[in-house]
């Protein structure tokens, strides 16, 4: 199934995900976009690029470039968007707790503001 991808915005506008993919250095930057329009286009996205956090809700696009390993983590929202809220440099096997948690919790501010998408 081919999603639609938003971006978590703070009560001020800031959008957290887009800030980082802009902090990272061009060919980076494209190959996060690549995999955002890979997940966006396909009907069918290889477990390479995007799956689910075993045990949660969160979904987790998958980047690797250069020996580095870049996460964006989201959750489905309003039955067909993926919200991405946090994005991250991995630097060991397993997804870093605080950014889980993180992700839950900009979640359920996106919810108890009530953001609607079109």
């Amino acid at each position: 199934m081919k999603w639609k991808i938003k971006f978590y915005k703070t009560k001020d506008g800031k959008c957290p995900v887009k800030e980082f993919i802009d902090t990272q250095p061009g060919k980076i930057a494209q190959k996060i976009t690549w995999v955002l329009r890979l997940i966006e286009t396909q009907e069918k996205v290889p477990r390479t690029y995007f799956k689910n956090l075993s045990g949660t809700k969160i979904y987790e696009c998958r980047i690797e470039f250069g020996g580095n390993i870049y996460r964006i983590l989201g959750q489905f929202y309003q039955g067909y968007f993926l919200l991405l809220t946090n994005g991250f440099q991995k630097k060991i096997q397993k997804t870093p707790k605080n950014e889980i948690e993180l992700c839950n919790k900009r979640m359920a501010d996106q919810i108890e503001r009530g953001v609607k998408y079109e």
